[in-house]
């Protein structure tokens, strides 16, 4: 298996764990990898007042930082821009929030090993 489909593969674990979490939390899951030319959001998600546009983040070390630290200005950008779109295609009284799911999977696809920081209003104050 070549490094970039072993990252996608981890990257579609750590989705799927972030997507289990929020629906353990009473969320529903609405999108998965939702895309437009714009790009791509990770999960789209709702708990009846919220409509969360979730950015998931996976990281097997802290050896490059926090998993939050790459999601950059450009891509809370695009992330923005692809959230309007969707809103202008699924019209909603919920409120829009941005959040991250940072994945901690030090033993990669053990799911025993792994840990989730759910960072709401991720991109507050941005």
């Amino acid at each position: 298996m070549s490094g970039g489909e072993k990252s996608r593969r981890l990257g579609g674990w750590g989705e799927e764990l972030a997507a289990r979490f929020l629906e353990e939390r009473g969320w529903q899951i609405l999108a998965r990898n939702w895309r437009c030319r714009y790009g791509e959001v990770d999960l789209i998600a709702s708990d009846g007042r919220y409509l969360a546009f979730v950015e998931v983040k996976l990281r097997n070390s802290d050896r490059y930082g926090q998993p939050m630290e790459a999601v950059t200005a450009a891509k809370q950008r695009r992330l923005l821009t692809a959230a309007q779109l969707y809103l202008a295609e699924h019209p909603t009284a919920l409120q829009p929030r941005f959040d991250v799911a940072q994945v901690f999977a030090p033993g990669g696809m053990e799911p025993g090993l792994a840990r989730i920081e759910y960072v709401e209003n991720a991109f507050e104050g941005e």
